[in-house]
């Protein structure tokens, strides 16, 4: 699944070289945290979610026919707010 995942994202994404997919199981679920580069972001996300959710929906169905389950969760980095400086 992690594979076929990392081809259709980097078949959608500017920067295909920054996809990084990790994996977490959970209660015999398992779960793709798919990070991209940031300026990918809305590229993966589509209008209205489309394209991430066409991405659940088919690799769900894979995993399905396998069966099994596996979910994708899209890492966001937190937003550093400017105001707060940095302490070191």
């Amino acid at each position: 699944m992690k594979d076929t995942l990392v081809f259709l994202v980097s078949n959608i994404v500017d920067h295909p070289e920054d996809i990084v997919v990790d994996v977490k199981t959970e209660n015999a679920r398992e779960i793709l945290v798919l990070h991209v580069h940031p300026d990918d972001m809305g590229k993966v996300i589509g209008k209205q979610g489309r394209i991430i959710r066409a991405l659940r929906d088919l690799i769900k169905l894979m995993a399905a026919k396998q069966g099994g389950y596996v979910d994708i969760e899209l890492f966001e980095e937190p937003l550093q707010d400017p105001s707060v400086p940095e302490t070191v």
